[in-house]
């Protein structure tokens, strides 16, 4: 009957007895397959870690514009990862430091939830915070 039609016999239930075949256009059942696929995967939603950097030296107004930048990192449903580098004998000033990376987390609050407190790693002060899922 497939070759009649033109069509090709597709088994489509090998495991059960007896096995299920169904007379199809292969080639198009494929296309259609793999057209679903595609379609499933532009509709996912890309998950990044954005990152941003600050200084001991940053001022208030350079936190505040980043703070603007990490709002908007957070809105699109990223991740962030602040750090805070020390250069030279800045790592003897690390409360100033600890109290910018507390001064970030607390004007984030509302659209942030903290995956990682502050955390020293050598001359690297880090904090990993991730949108909240309203």
């Amino acid at each position: 009957m497939a070759l009649e039609a033109g069509l090709d016999l597709v088994e489509v239930a090998p495991n059960v007895n007896p096995p299920v075949c169904k007379i199809m256009d292969f080639g198009k059942f494929v296309y259609k397959l793999n057209k679903l696929a595609q379609k499933q995967r532009a509709r996912q939603k890309k998950h990044e870690i954005k990152g941003i950097r600050l200084s001991v030296r940053t001022d208030k107004h350079d936190l505040e514009t980043k703070i603007k930048k990490a709002r908007e990192f957070l809105g699109d449903g990223h991740s962030l990862k602040v750090t805070l580098i020390f250069k030279g004998r800045e790592i003897a000033h690390s409360d100033f430091a600890l109290e910018k990376m507390i001064t970030m987390r607390d004007a984030l609050v509302d659209v942030a939830k903290v995956d990682q407190e502050p955390k020293k790693q050598g001359y690297n002060l880090f904090m990993v915070l991730s949108p909240i899922n309203h």
